[in-house]
């Protein structure tokens, strides 16, 4: 029996640290573990991290990614080490670098650069047009980075067909968003079972401003099974043993490959994809005799939708904090869901010690609110601070009024007075933040970010929005999920009061805008689906909520842009995802 002992080191690169990342992927190869392996692959971009974005346009730092390269070439010979980097020739490439005794003894480029949603990889990028192929303790193997291995006649197709790659080791840096590891897993088992191949799928994990990388990397055998898959949201090494003989059995057994090869060879594409094949020393290290038991590595359990998304926020509010050279943050306690959630994520991310809730009551605050923010305070382990701004309001109101006299009725205050208060609030959050140095979470939601149901330079005011891209329903199932964990809980109250953001006296969210259980799914046929007034309207919602969603949504990406960065969950976040001009006389309807 042909086996070979792999490790995917599952890794939490820092983007721009090359020395970092550099560094601690050698610690990872010194480890008496790593030693013991014939196969370690690294995710995509591990020296650089990922995205390296307009980085990639400064000449020092590829040079200086090149060089780090090198000092992984003498760290563990007798590994193939598979890791991936920025190659420089005539142009530059998403690479992974093949490095065994020594040196490097094979480069595979990316291919298919992604050009959609967060990715721009065609902006930095040149594709790779050839497959490098290494023959390796008598097996084939082939290498291929992230979105090439979602096309089902890509590198892999080429890779497994044309060359006789038995096994494949894809770097990765997916992101994440809901429902992603299902159709990513689903397309990775696919690819293994029409090919009759082993894929070893090692991704990125962490948070790296609004994306965050889940992980779950997988070892995947020829039948399309999923024998090992690493954890999620968290660094992880995944070592098992692979059956490489059974590629061959399996082959046997499928008529697809021979018919294949027949109508690329009769078709005259036979040997169209330049490929190299490279033998190293040691190939036949392994002979056709090993009968004791593989050592089989782990398949951990996935989390439920719900948990997945609660641990995306978690991560890249940890990441997003630490990578950033910071240590505390800053929320301000509405007594409301929000804020409630914001803060229960960010002590679950940091620790309640370095979480610092402000409550920030107006004439218009009810003793309810009050309580409840104390409550949540109480029950989170957090300290809580208390800053009355009644008496601002009512300065600003004084200074504004003669002004607003000669233009309008100043006995007929409107949404202009109400939104004093959320600007006092951000203005003292924001100065406690430049005093201390904490970070401000933004408590906004999808929901409201979306309609323009936040104040400009008010509620908006922030560092880093944690709800962005969480719609206001979801918010609630975020709220039951974290109340089954602990440590504390979010008081049951805050849970079942109707929103509101008691600008003005008997105010509900409501009297602005649909229910959310109507806003959430409309603005999430407009925003993710791109479906049009009709449509929307022919999936049985109302046509004067359809129509007020839309022109909410339509007028109000001046205020979005302005909006702090936050964590991508859904399939479509507003950000990179989302490019709707400021500018645009087009009407949704």
């Amino acid at each position: 029996m042909r086996s070979l002992r792999v490790g995917l080191f599952q890794m939490n690169a820092v983007v721009g640290d090359l020395e970092g990342n550099t560094e601690r992927i050698r610690r990872q190869l010194e480890s008496p573990l790593a030693r013991t392996l014939d196969i370690a692959a690294f995710p995509e971009l591990a020296v650089t991290g990922y995205p390296p974005e307009d980085l990639l346009l400064k000449p020092t730092f590829l040079e200086k990614n090149r060089q780090l390269l090198s000092r992984l070439f003498d760290v563990a010979p007798n590994v193939l080490v598979i890791v991936g980097f920025v190659e420089q020739a005539d142009d530059i490439y998403n690479a992974a670098a093949m490095l065994y005794g020594g040196k490097i003894v094979g480069i595979q480029r990316k291919q298919y650069l992604p050009n959609y949603g967060v990715f721009d990889e065609n902006r930095y990028f040149q594709s790779g047009s050839s497959n490098t192929l290494v023959r390796f303790r008598n097996t084939t193997i082939g290498v291929n980075i992230c979105e090439d291995i979602w096309y089902p006649k890509g590198p892999l197709y080429h890779q497994a067909l044309d060359g006789d790659a038995e096994v494949i080791v894809n770097l990765s840096a997916s992101p994440f968003h809901a429902g992603k590891r299902e159709v990513r897993e689903s397309m990775l088992k696919t690819r293994a079972a029409d090919n009759g191949t082993y894929i070893l799928y090692t991704n990125l994990v962490g948070g790296q401003d609004e994306l965050v990388f889940d992980g779950q990397s997988l070892v995947i055998g020829p039948e399309g099974e999923i024998e090992c898959r690493g954890k999620a949201f968290a660094e992880d090494l995944v070592v098992t043993e692979i059956d490489v003989d059974r590629v061959f059995g399996v082959r046997l057994h499928d008529p697809r490959r021979r018919k294949e090869k027949l109508a690329r060879l009769y078709g005259g594409d036979w040997g169209s994809f330049p490929r190299t094949m490279v033998t190293l020393d040691g190939s036949g290290e392994i002979g056709a005799s090993n009968p004791r038991p593989l050592e089989r590595g782990p398949l951990n359990v996935p989390f439920s939708d719900v948990e997945e998304v609660y641990e995306a926020l978690v991560m890249g509010v940890r990441d997003y904090v630490g990578k950033n050279g910071l240590t505390d943050v800053l929320i301000g306690i509405s007594g409301g869901i929000d804020s409630a959630l914001v803060a229960a994520i960010a002590a679950d991310a940091l620790g309640p010690a370095r979480v610092h809730g402000v409550f920030m009551p107006s004439l218009y605050t009810s003793l309810e609110s009050r309580e409840d923010a104390q409550a949540l305070a109480q029950a989170l382990g957090f300290p809580l601070e208390t800053i009355p701004i009644d008496t601002l309001r009512k300065g600003f109101s004084e200074a504004l009024s003669p002004f607003f006299v000669s233009t309008s009725d100043a006995s007929s205050p409107d949404t202009t007075e109400e939104n004093l208060q959320p600007r006092i609030r951000g203005m003292l959050l924001m100065a406690l933040s430049n005093k201390f140095g904490h970070l401000v979470l933004t408590t906004g939601n999808k929901s409201e970010m979306g309609v323009g149901y936040m104040t400009l330079y008010g509620d908006m005011a922030g560092g880093f929005a944690v709800l962005k891209d969480v719609p206001k329903t979801e918010v609630y199932a975020l709220c039951r999920l974290r109340n089954t964990r602990g440590p504390g809980q979010i008081p049951l109250r805050i849970l079942e009061k109707k929103p509101t953001a008691e600008l003005r006296p008997n105010q509900f969210d409501t009297d602005s805008l649909p229910p959310y259980e109507t806003l959430d799914p409309i603005m999430a046929a407009y925003v993710e689906e791109d479906l049009g007034y009709e449509e929307i309207v022919g999936r049985g919602f109302a046509p004067e909520d359809v129509a007020r969603v839309i022109r909410l949504v339509d007028k109000s990406e001046y205020k979005r842009r302005q909006s702090p960065p936050g964590v991508k969950i859904s399939l479509r976040a507003f950000g990179k995802d989302w490019r709707l001009p400021m500018t645009n006389r087009f009407k949704g309807v």
